[in-house]
């Protein structure tokens, strides 16, 4: 008799949890979007008005991460 039961059908549950999971990762997706978007406009107003305050001088921009690390392994295969 125990093993006649049916299994229930929770298919619905299953569609909701993945439902509810893609909302909250559009969310989060869209989140690191508009902060990476702000974060870029706020650097160009800081290079902005590091250029206004030294006129005469030009802004020396730090070798980015990719820059550092091609010379390091071009440096290694030495």
């Amino acid at each position: 008799m125990l093993l006649q039961d049916v299994t229930p059908d929770t298919s619905g549950y299953m569609v909701a949890g993945y439902t509810i999971f893609f909302v909250i990762f559009a969310i989060y997706l869209l989140s690191v979007f508009l902060r990476t978007r702000n974060l870029r406009k706020d650097l160009g107003v800081l290079e902005a008005m590091e250029k206004e305050s030294r006129p005469g001088k030009s802004v020396a921009r730090a070798p980015s991460a990719a820059a550092s690390s091609r010379k390091a392994s071009s440096r290694k295969k030495r």
